[in-house]
């Protein structure tokens, strides 16, 4: 079976994230496209397994396979768990409605270290830019500065909120390098300092439930032969 078929016949979530979904979208921003398929039981039987990720078929467009997606959503990875909370779901079936209604099984004190790690990841490139450059990439500056707001608050609230609303016309004056480097450090600095503060007292659980993932799990392999 080709990956592109595995998309088109056995998505069973897509969503819209970017700009478009982070409430950050402009003339010309770019529709990204993310979506979970669920490979057919009886592939798993070979040797050659199906793959884990597919790219494309359209433009701007990226799916995971459902187990993996899962694993990575255990992990707490910002980008997976930021598409489980897509305020722009396009498509969902019977299956993709139960993932979502699994949303809070993946969430858990974890995000804190995942999201940091990241964070300070393209802080790094952020800082090599500006002494390369004189400047930093302003577009990666703003999107770095969102996540640290949604990692904050998630933290503080036990619930991950995609779009940035308030924080919009401050994050684009970013985007456009209307705000120095220094201040956006500053904020950044500030922002991670807020989520050490916020992860000792957070809400969410020290671990996800990983049973109740895999138990949906299996049952939608079983359901799928």
């Amino acid at each position: 079976m080709q990956p592109e078929t595995l998309v088109r016949d056995h998505t069973i979530y897509a969503c819209v994230m970017g700009s478009r979904a982070f409430g950050l979208a402009t003339d010309g921003s770019d529709t990204d496209r993310r979506g979970v398929f669920l490979a057919p039981t009886s592939l798993f039987w070979r040797f050659d397994k199906p793959p884990t990720h597919v790219e494309g078929p359209g433009e701007e467009q990226f799916s995971w396979e459902l187990e993996r997606f899962c694993e990575l959503a255990l992990r707490a990875n910002p980008n997976i768990l930021e598409c489980l909370h897509s305020p722009l779901v396009e498509y969902a079936d019977a299956t993709g409605r139960e993932l979502l209604a699994l949303r809070g099984a993946f969430l858990s004190r974890r995000v804190h270290e995942t999201f940091t790690r990241y964070s300070h990841s393209q802080r790094r490139k952020l800082e090599a830019d500006v002494r390369t450059h004189g400047t930093p990439r302003w577009k990666h500056a703003m999107h770095l500065l969102r996540l640290l707001i949604s990692a904050r608050d998630l933290l503080r609230t036990g619930s991950l909120i995609v779009d940035v609303g308030e924080h919009r016309e401050p994050l684009l004056a970013v985007k456009r390098g209307e705000v120095t480097w220094s201040e956006v450090a500053s904020r950044m600095t500030h922002l991670e300092r807020e989520a050490h503060e916020a992860a000792g007292r957070s809400p969410l659980p020290a671990e996800p439930d990983r049973r109740r993932v895999e138990d949906f799990l299996v049952r939608v392999r079983r359901a799928a032969l």
